[in-house]
């Protein structure tokens, strides 16, 4: 657009032709020239005052200066501009309002005559007076006036504030081009003929298509057919300005990838009334793809809900059911859903009302239940057993609003459970009550297994036993080892069998007992070696027994054998005792007629020495025969065992002999035959003092026996002992281990055989080089044994 105007020297006005352009100011480096010359044509007769009406009517400052840059003439609207007075501003070079770099651009204008006539603009930096720096549009115009002095106008635009806002247009600009990038959305903005005027980087990464691409585009080519139709209804139609209407759709992008866009429009007017639509893409191929995942997980979830076997539920905090599977119908055997959701949950389903409260308080106070065991009630009241894992529902405060959970039905697993714990409780009481020990233990040795049995059998009890010491204890050394190789050898019963052996076991003393071990491996499902088990059945008792028997064995042989050397030493007796009497006569008559000093009295004395020996050895066979029957009567063996002494100690081979009496005063009389009695004590005494040849300790104790049925007297010497090979023969008749001629080997025969016609028993315990002890045991005479049961023994 062309216009017109007018130069002004002060009292003239020249007027400019066609020539003057107004085109937009240039930045100096792309300052352009008027294409038509400036014409100056002088209007005469115009005063002065017309010139100053017609510089002040414009909004723009208005300069006229010389050659050298001095101002000659300026407006008011240039003091404003500038700050300036209109006197400071006379006084003033032009080139002292610009900023050192624009200045050159006035000072080529009047060294490049060529330019004469031609109006250049640029925008320069406008130094103003308070210091502040303004943005001026300045377009120059060089001319000469008729007289032909070179004039220079300056007209001068504030472009301050709108520069301002155009930067402030650009910061926002790059804002919010940055914002649009940094979101995950795409970004696109369209103008009325739906043509793309800006995209961000996500947009491009949407549709596949490059950004500079998109720009310039038409908005509708980009996605598909039917979604285009719906948007370019919506955005003709319109949505209303700052409204939004968003709807799914696909994009083809030309890779051929169909994507999941979510889009948004927004339609935003201008102050100019230009129109813009803001679209916003998001790819939800992803969100979309996981809702069909999530409504796929659904139904199999419910398909899940309503196929497991076990009771699942979700209720409400108020005690009533919302949901429940067939399974938990079926447990409970109500017919419907329906019916079942309708019961009060407290009084119908627990057999107890109260677990409903505990469970509130347990998935409060832990956040769950977890195998909890509870009862429930069946439709018809039957009871069972669940376990019940449960968790609560919480709305978007946190709060409690239900819960939801799992009931297993254990019934069938207690009723086994129950039926085990009896059959186990039977055989730990069969284990318990056995009086043989019954151990078990792992293939590690640690015993888990140790009965009443084996704590009487070992002297441990069975917490020192159980889980802390090892099963090799009870065993001596090396024993348990060669009872596992047994026990996994075919030869002894079998592979993990051990028949019945005898063997010694330790006791919690260190000392060693007989008994007899049976044994087994216990093997798993898999055939593997899981433990071993032993009874051991104490053998004290039975060899004892076994001792006892074979004692009393011995002494029924001895007691055949001394009636049957009774019966044999009658009948001699008898026939030799009458010829004995016969030589003793007829020896004795002869020695009386012979004189004193006739040799031949020795040899009669010598024939009535040895008959009297013979007779005293027939006599002690008719004593050893028993051929009269002793009067038993009460009988104090305390006196008999001091007369019996009183007549021996004052014999020779007692004098370095000591005598230890230890004779209970409170003994009871025993029912018997003081002289026997008497007899059979001093056969022992004199037998004791034998074995000490003459020199020892000899300790002689009655007492009477715990039961209060017979005394015990008691002989202990210190002398040589009896070897254990003549235990059987001692009191065997005739046997002796004296010199010849200096026993008969009767004493103890006849001893034994009294002892016995008293109802009592002798035993003897003896060890070589240490002494022998004879124990006699004698029943207690009937009348004073009334007597001693209402004593206590002293």
């Amino acid at each position: 657009m062309k216009q017109s105007g007018f130069l002004v020297n002060p009292g003239e006005i020249w007027y400019l032709g066609k020539g003057m352009s107004s085109k937009k100011p240039t930045p100096p480096t792309k300052r352009k020239k008027t294409a038509e010359p400036l014409t100056l044509v002088k209007k005469k007769g115009v005063g002065s005052e017309m010139f100053q009406s017609i510089a002040e009517l414009g909004n723009d400052g208005i300069l006229v200066f010389d050659k050298d840059h001095r101002i000659e003439f300026t407006n008011r609207m240039t003091s404003e501009i500038t700050g300036y007075s209109n006197k400071e501003l006379m006084k003033m070079s032009i080139l002292s309002l610009l900023d050192k770099p624009d200045q050159s651009f006035i000072e080529d204008l009047f060294v490049h005559p060529e330019r004469y006539g031609e109006k250049t603009c640029t925008e320069a930096q406008l130094l103003t007076s308070t210091g502040e720096v303004k943005v001026a549009e300045i377009c120059i115009a060089m001319a000469k006036t008729p007289l032909g002095a070179p004039k220079g106008y300056a007209y001068l635009k504030d472009i301050t504030d709108s520069k301002r806002m155009e930067r402030r247009i650009q910061e926002a600009t790059q804002q919010f081009e940055k914002i649009a990038e940094m979101g995950d959305d795409g970004i696109v903005v369209f103008d009325q003929a739906f043509k793309i005027i800006f995209a961000n980087q996500m947009a491009s990464e949407i549709t596949g298509i490059p950004k500079e691409d998109l720009i310039g585009r038409n908005f509708f080519t980009v996605i598909g057919k039917e979604d285009k139709e719906f948007l370019e209804g919506t955005v003709t139609r319109g949505v209303g300005i700052g409204e939004k209407l968003c709807t799914e759709m696909n994009i083809l992008t030309p890779q051929g990838q169909v994507k999941d866009a979510e889009v948004c429009i927004a339609l935003a007017k201008s102050d100019t009334g230009e129109v813009k639509t803001y679209a916003y893409i998001r790819d939800i191929t992803e969100r979309k793809k996981f809702e069909r995942d999530l409504k796929g997980s659904e139904e199999k979830l419910r398909n899940l809900f309503e196929r497991v076997r076990h009771g699942l539920f979700i209720s409400s905090k108020g005690g009533k059911f919302l949901d429940c599977n067939q399974a938990l119908l079926d447990m409970l055997e109500y017919p419907t859903k329906e019916e079942f959701l309708k019961i009060d949950i407290a009084h119908d389903l627990y057999v107890n009302p109260e677990d409903r409260k505990t469970l509130q308080e347990r998935t409060k106070r832990d956040g769950y239940v977890k195998d909890w065991e509870v009862e429930f009630k069946k439709k018809n009241g039957e009871k069972i057993t669940v376990l019940l894992t449960g968790y609560p529902i919480k709305n978007e405060k946190g709060e409690v609003v239900g819960y939801q959970g799992i009931n297993l039905d254990i019934s069938e697993r207690k009723r086994i459970e129950n039926e085990l714990r009896e059959a186990n409780q039977f055989f730990m009481n069969l284990i318990e009550s056995s009086v043989d020990g019954i151990i078990a233990a792992d293939m590690k040795g640690n015993i888990f297994i140790f009965n009443k049995g084996a704590e009487a059998l070992t002297g441990y009890t069975a917490e020192e036993m159980i889980g802390k010491l090892h099963i090799t204890k009870i065993y001596p050394e090396g024993v348990a080892k060669e009872i596992m190789k047994k026990l996994r050898s075919p030869e002894y019963g079998g592979v993990g069998k051990f028949i019945p052996t005898q063997l010694n076991v330790v006791n919690k003393f260190g000392e060693e007992i007989q008994v007899q071990l049976s044994a087994a491996l216990i093997y798993d499902g898999k055939g593997q070696e899981i433990a071993s088990v032993g009874i051991f059945t104490d053998l004290r008792a039975r060899l004892t027994m076994e001792k006892r028997l074979q004692e009393t064995h011995l002494q029924l042989v001895s007691s055949e054998k001394m009636a049957s050397l009774g019966k044999l030493a009658a009948g001699i007796a008898h026939e030799i005792n009458n010829p004995l009497g016969g030589i003793l006569i007829y020896s004795s008559l002869m020695m009386e007629d012979l004189p004193e000093e006739d040799p031949r009295r020795g040899d009669l004395a010598r024939i009535v020495q040895e008959t009297g020996r013979c007779k005293e050895i027939v006599k002690s066979l008719l004593e050893f025969a028993r051929q009269t029957e002793p009067k038993m009567e009460p009988t104090d063996i305390n006196r008999a065992i001091n007369d019996g002494l009183f007549f021996l100690v004052n014999q020779a081979l007692f004098h370095n002999i000591q005598i230890v009496k230890k004779l209970d005063s409170f003994l009871p009389f025993v029912r018997g035959n003081a002289s026997q009695l008497k007899q059979v004590f001093m056969n022992i005494i004199v037998n004791a003092a034998e074995a000490m040849h003459g020199n020892g300790t000899l300790t002689i104790t009655t007492s009477p026996a715990p039961d209060r049925k017979t005394v015990y007297v008691e002989f202990t010497d210190t002398g040589e002992g009896i070897p254990e090979e003549n235990f059987n023969r001692i009191f065997d008749p005739f046997f002796t281990t004296k010199e010849v001629g200096k026993g008969t080997g009767l004493g103890l025969a006849t001893s034994y055989g009294i002892v016995e016609d008293h109802g009592g028993k002798i035993s003897v315990k003896s060890k070589v080089g240490e002494g022998t002890t004879f124990t006699i045991e004698l029943p207690i005479h009937q009348g004073t044994q009334a007597i001693l049961e209402a004593q206590p023994i002293h």
